[in-house]
């Protein structure tokens, strides 16, 4: 009799699994400290491709780029209330992340509007 033996063995990641530079490292750090100061109960996970918050499902994803980080929100586009014009929507479209929502941070200085969309993809899960 042989026994079954399970050689796949899980991909771990973790920060260091992105291609960070100065600049992305920067916008990521700052993002990523406000995501998360969002609620204790907000989980982080390094997936192969993207980085992903959660509650029970993702509310966030975060693609690095070269010189910016791309948001996905999982929200549909027609939920958002997006003051600033900063909103893709890529329904339909293949994309790493969860969410028919895409937009970019590039500058510093508008974390707290990306923040403001985040946070309504993180309400809308609560």
């Amino acid at each position: 009799m042989v026994k079954y033996k399970n050689d796949d063995k899980q991909q771990m990641y973790g920060i260091d699994s992105y291609d960070f530079n100065k600049t992305t490292k920067m916008l990521f750090d700052k993002l990523n400290m406000r995501i998360m100061n969002l609620s204790s109960e907000v989980r982080r996970e390094f997936k192969k491709l993207y980085i992903a918050y959660k509650l029970d499902t993702n509310f966030a994803d975060i693609v690095v780029q070269k010189n910016r980080l791309r948001i996905s929100v999982n929200m549909k586009f027609n939920e958002v209330i997006d003051e600033y014009n900063i909103c893709k929507d890529v329904t339909n479209l293949g994309r790493w992340g969860n969410g028919d929502v895409e937009l970019f941070l590039e500058d510093i200085c508008d974390v707290d509007k990306v923040m403001d969309i985040i946070r309504q993809s993180f309400n809308k899960q609560l």
